[in-house]
């Protein structure tokens, strides 16, 4: 049975009646197509029973697609009107779903142990339509901590994702994608047409997903400090590593350690992989 889902009518219907103007501050472009919603909710892998965490839910358009199939969701809206309405929202829509749903009303990038301590349990995926100014540290922030997250499908700028999904030695390769390379494999699931949102971004959008490493590659101390160099290197990401990294490294151990390493003082960021910056990273200890 299919239950009810946000179409154009009702999302405009509920912004006007809350008084809510999407705004660029907050990056809030609401999904307006149901068919859109129950693609990504396929994507994602989402299933009955499943814990998933949704960052910025605005009116409930992809809430309503995540519980429509059975799954526990955990919302975490800044606008204090669309989190006060959410609860409202669902129980009109698809009563049976209120008890599997909760609003946090806080920054995503302020979310906290505190806060998912008041959770039947952490969450399992991720899912979400990201702001599109802060999707990023949205994302690291997350990652960090909740590690218990196992698989996720965020839909961000096209720009954005596709940085985010890239490997070693293309254009898009930079911080974000070594970084997010620490936690698992990212790839471009779809794409996201810019007439399914209200307002029409001014962007494209894709749908990039996650899926977590079997094993941690590093200790969380390690992971630091392969991040610190993570920026070094990206920071001056035209000149070779043995240049970028001497801030971090040292001038005088530098070659030193990258050597020790395993890889060419000579490499540039673009070129190395997550493990590559853990070894320089070990390398130094």
């Amino acid at each position: 049975m299919s239950s009810a889902l946000l179409g154009p009518v009702e999302v405009r219907e509920l912004a006007e009646r809350l008084d809510v103007s999407p705004t660029k501050k907050l990056g809030q472009n609401f999904v307006i197509d149901p068919n859109t919603v129950r693609k990504i909710v396929r994507l994602a892998g989402v299933e009955s029973g499943d814990l998933v965490i949704e960052i910025g839910p605005g009116l409930g358009s992809l809430t309503l697609g995540i519980t429509e199939v059975g799954a526990d969701v955990t919302a975490i809206e800044i606008d204090s009107r669309l989190a006060a309405e959410l609860p409202n929202t669902i129980r009109a829509m698809q009563p049976d779903a209120a008890a599997r749903f909760r609003v946090i009303h806080t920054d995503a990038l302020d979310l906290s142990e505190q806060h998912l301590a008041t959770l039947p349990g952490h969450p399992t995926a991720l899912v979400a339509n990201l702001p599109y100014n802060v999707s990023v540290p949205i994302l690291m922030h997350l990652l960090e901590l909740i590690p218990q997250l196992n698989r996720g499908l965020v839909m961000v700028q096209a720009e954005v994702g596709y940085r985010i999904a890239a490997g070693p030695g293309s254009k898009e390769y930079g911080s974000p994608s070594a970084k997010a390379a620490w936690y698992g494999e990212w790839g471009i699931a779809g794409t996201v047409s810019r007439r399914v949102f209200w307002p029409v971004p001014g962007v494209d959008s894709v749908l990039v997903s996650y899926v977590k490493r079997a094993e941690p590659i590093g200790t969380e101390a390690e992971r630091v400090r392969t991040f610190e160099i993570v920026n070094a290197a990206f920071a001056q990401r035209r000149k070779m590593i043995r240049q970028a990294l001497q801030t971090v490294l040292g001038a005088d151990r530098t070659v030193e350690i990258i050597e020790a390493a395993g890889i060419a003082p000579t490499a540039r960021a673009e070129q190395l992989h997550i493990d590559d910056f853990l070894a320089i990273a070990r390398s130094g200890q």
